[in-house]
């Protein structure tokens, strides 16, 4: 994927910048856990006991061919199920948000393991998480999210 830069000198400084905040670390560097995330056929009961055992807020849902649909917010979820208006058998596609796929008002925007930490700093300020995935987005291999960015930071004392 190629861009076209019509960025002035100033805000090019500015980019170079903020980019060295993170001293040129990319999301590998964050050391994540691998990506856990459920089939589209999986019960709301068994999401939220998976979640809790691994301390997960949010989890994406992948379709029959382990394509990214959705994710799942586990707290919502709990209390739709604790108020009575899910059933623990339903499936968690009837409860996913789903991933908008319109390029034109949601561009895709590609995190690997290799993506600058500055940019994925960027991307999750408008969104949850980040799914880390291959160059031709065919697997899904982490879940980033701004805590791991505060740790990172943190840990390194950056």
């Amino acid at each position: 994927m190629a861009a076209v830069s019509t960025q002035t000198n100033s805000s090019s400084l500015f980019s170079a910048l903020d980019a060295d905040k993170y001293r040129g670390a990319v999301v590998e560097d964050l050391q994540l856990p691998p990506a856990f995330a459920l089939p589209y056929t999986e019960s709301i009961s068994r999401a939220i006991e998976l979640a809790y055992e691994r301390d997960f807020s949010h989890i994406p849902v992948l379709d029959r061919n382990r394509r990214p649909l959705g994710y799942v917010d586990v707290a919502r979820l709990k209390e739709r199920w604790e108020a009575g208006s899910a059933d623990p058998r339903d499936t968690v596609v009837k409860y996913m948000t789903r991933f908008k796929r319109d390029a034109e008002s949601a561009p895709y925007t590609l995190i690997t393991p290799l993506s600058p930490l500055a940019e994925l700093e960027g991307f999750l300020q408008d969104n949850i998480f980040a799914l880390v995935t291959d160059n031709d987005r065919k697997f899904v291999l982490a879940v980033a999210t701004a805590s791991d960015l505060e740790n990172f930071v943190s840990r390194r004392g950056l």
